[in-house]
């Protein structure tokens, strides 16, 4: 395993190599002046200009200046953004990647988990209205038009019912007059749910080791009182009530991403499922006399989840590029409303920043599968 992992990396160096390759002369392609879009901006003072000019070789031969985008991708220097002049790509990179992240690991883990547990619970009992209304409901959700989805949620939760923010990432009146920054705040968020994650899987680990002593359902209660601990921490540091309005604004668009990708996790279930329950080792299980629930989800859930899991690594990388619809619909300042924002400003710098985030993070989904098909079935194995 650890020959292949090598390998891959090896692979992963040389594919990146070709997408900063494949980059740099898909805008050298660009028609007009490449260099023009770095030193003829007008929101560029001319000492800016003059360093810009200096530091990627934009005086220079093509290729020359390619191998000093070469120097300066490895090393992290993306330039200075057009549009959030003076601030360097990296910087906004940096700010608006976290906002993507969370809002679609959020929505992705919620419609995974639903879509996972409708899957197998329709293959299990075919025939049934459950299954029908299931399979009916998520398929016209799937094949919904997502902008028209969106605004739809919008239109009903919350000009009409009013529960919940129009869009946005905050609510100025809600901010007007504090002393910390927005980045702080969601900042702090993370934290905390990082920390409340590992005490949680702390707490799955200690009930697996010792399991036969201790009941599952000892788990219940200490995870509503690390909730608790969590919430009473908030309610006393003076910033809760930000971090509430931080939270509201992302009910609706993880409500809306979920709804409309929960179906595709629960079909692809269903199937991978009705598959399984045909292998030899499943009905070996049923001979043995075990309980339904334990062949269900020991033995045939389990060998079901690898093509869900490949779709799911999947599909978290590809939303960081295919969340400008979302974002732009709800105004979320996130990656992909970020990336829609530079390509219509022609900032070349923060496009081609974002282009090669997106590749990395397409290669290491790659690899973070290998690893996963290899931990869910062991019978798989790299040579």
């Amino acid at each position: 395993m650890t020959s292949y992992l090598i390998r891959r990396v090896g692979q992963m160096a040389l594919t990146l190599f070709l997408i900063i390759t494949l980059t740099f002369f898909l805008v050298q392609a660009h028609p007009g002046d490449y260099a023009s879009f770095y030193v003829l901006n007008p929101d560029l003072p001319p000492d800016v200009k003059d360093r810009m000019r200096e530091a990627f070789g934009l005086d220079k031969p093509v290729w020359q200046q390619y191998f000093i985008h070469l120097k300066n991708t490895f090393t992290g220097n993306f330039g200075v953004s057009f549009g959030h002049f003076p601030r360097p790509v990296m910087d906004v990179l940096a700010e608006r990647l976290p906002r993507t992240i969370v809002l679609f690991l959020t929505a992705t883990a919620i419609s995974f988990y639903i879509g996972f547990f409708l899957g197998k619970a329709i293959a299990w009992r075919r025939g049934g209205l459950f299954e029908y209304a299931a399979t009916i409901s998520g398929a016209t959700l799937f094949t919904a038009f997502t902008p028209a989805f969106a605004l739809m949620m919008i239109w009903v939760f919350a000009f009409k019912l009013g529960w919940f923010p129009v869009g946005k990432f905050l609510d100025p009146l809600v901010w007007r007059g504090t002393d910390v920054t927005a980045n702080y705040v969601f900042g702090s968020m993370l934290l905390s749910a990082a920390a409340f994650f590992a005490f949680a899987l702390l707490v799955m680990l200690l009930l697996k080791r010792f399991g036969r002593r201790v009941p599952s359902l000892a788990a219940l209660p200490v995870l509503l009182g690390g909730v608790a601990v969590m919430a009473l921490a908030w309610a006393f540091s003076g910033i809760g009530e930000l971090a509430l309005d931080m939270l509201k604004h992302l009910v609706l668009p993880v409500a809306t991403l979920t709804l409309i990708s929960f179906a595709g996790t629960m079909l692809l279930t269903r199937n991978s499922m009705l598959e399984t329950i045909r292998e030899d080792y499943v009905m070996a299980a049923r001979a043995k006399g075990l309980p339904e629930k334990q062949v269900r989800d020991r033995h045939a859930a389990r060998n079901a989840m690898l093509p869900v899991v490949t779709s799911l690594v999947y599909s978290l990388i590809f939303a960081i590029d295919g969340s400008v619809i979302i974002e732009s619909v709800f105004s979320w300042p996130g990656t992909g409303l970020t990336l829609l924002q530079a390509v219509r400003s022609e900032d070349l710098p923060l496009v081609m920043g974002a282009m090669l985030f997106i590749g990395l993070l397409s290669l290491l989904a790659h690899v973070i599968v290998d690893v996963l098909y290899v931990y869910l079935d062991p019978r798989i194995r790299y040579q």
